[in-house]
Parts: C-alpha cells; sequence; structure tokens
C-alpha cells in the first residue's frame, strides 16, 4: 500500500478536538498555503481563497453560527446543537474555504463555450482542495472535521472579516489536536461502486 493510499485511508472526521496540536499555526498556516497552491484547478485558474481563524476569531465564528440557527432550531434542539458547536469551538482553530466568483465570471467570459461548466469546475476544484489540505493535516497528526454552516452565516462572516464580495463560503474545516480516534469506517461492496470494460 502507497504512503499516500495510506494517507487518505488515516484522513478521518475527528469531532473530539482539542487545542494542543503537534504544530503552531504558523506551521498550519505554511502547509494549507502550500497544498492551496498545488491543488488542481481548471484552466489553473486558481480560484481557491482560505482564510486562517485561530484564538478569538476561531470562538468568534462559532459564536456567529449559534446565534444563526438559534431562530432556526426549535427550541427542545437547540442544546444539542450548542453543545455541537462547543465541539467546534474547543478545537484548535477553522480553516474557511471560499472560491472566487470573479474569476470564475471572468473565464465564462473569456471561454463562453465552457460557460456553464466553469461553476461546476470551481466547485470540484473546491472540493478537491479542501480534501488535500484536510489529508495533510492529518499526515501532521492534526484532527479535523469539515462542515458546511453557509450560506445561513456568509453575510455575518463576511461583515466580521471584511470578506470581498466575490469570495463565495463553501466550507469550514475545524482543526485540532485528536482527543478521541474516529469511528470505524464501514465500505459497501466494490462490485456497486465500480466496473471494467475491455
Amino acid at each position: 500500500m502507497t504512503t499516500f493510499i495510506n494517507s487518505l485511508k488515516n484522513r478521518r472526521s475527528i469531532y473530539h478536538l482539542g487545542k494542543e496540536t503537534p504544530l503552531n499555526e504558523e506551521q498550519i498556516e505554511d502547509i494549507v498555503k502550500e497544498v492551496v497552491k498545488e491543488s488542481p484547478t481548471a484552466f489553473n485558474s486558481q480560484t481557491q481563497r482560505v482564510i486562517f481563524l485561530f484564538n478569538d476569531a476561531h470562538h468568534k465564528l462559532w459564536d456567529i453560527t449559534e446565534s444563526a440557527l438559534k431562530p432556526l432550531t426549535p427550541t427542545e434542539v437547540f442544546p444539542s446543537t450548542q453543545e455541537k458547536l462547543k465541539g467546534f469551538a474547543d478545537g484548535k482553530g477553522t480553516l474557511l474555504f471560499f472560491e472566487d466568483t470573479d474569476i470564475v465570471k471572468g473565464l465564462q467570459e473569456q471561454f463562453p463555450l465552457y460557460a456553464d461548466n466553469f461553476p461546476v469546475w470551481s466547485e470540484q476544484a473546491s472540493g478537491l482542495t479542501q480534501t488535500n489540505v484536510w489529508t495533510a493535516l492529518s499526515d501532521e497528526n492534526i484532527g479535523a472535521n469539515l462542515q458546511h454552516y453557509n450560506p445561513i452565516i456568509d453575510e455575518a462572516v463576511a461583515k466580521e472579516w471584511s470578506i470581498p464580495s466575490s469570495w463565495k463560503l463553501k466550507a469550514q474545516l475545524v482543526i485540532g489536536s485528536i482527543k478521541s480516534p474516529a469511528l470505524e469506517k464501514e465500505y459497501m461492496d466494490s462490485t456497486n461502486r465500480f466496473k471494467t470494460f475491455k
């Protein structure tokens, strides 16, 4: 089994996170920046954008999320939602993944034949980048779980951190030290997923 495949196997959703990561904030940023640079995009458009939130900013994000969810969540289940959000806040930080829609629109205008595809390719680039970052951090024994509270937090996030209007929020990767391992993963039978023709 290759090192790469082992890395993919080890990349799991870790929900019990702490703040004592083996790498400091600057080291985490350096890894993420390199991974984002090397992650593929259609036409080398480099549409991915990342915001790093640590310390007070990290906690602020989950306060924003709680405030956004409270009016949308039934009162009787809100305490469990709060507990879940507290688990995210207990981590080291959060990476916000965005796609720059101005670049996507520019490519649509420049290459009208492929106009319908550029938003799809942008989504694919975002997903690839998120997985690559997640796997790279996992290789450094940093746990993570991927969340999607967009679009309900988009406006408040943009206001809090002066996010350019062309940046569209795609995901939130919560990171931290691994306090408890991931649960056992089940795999569907390969015969239902793959076909070979010769």
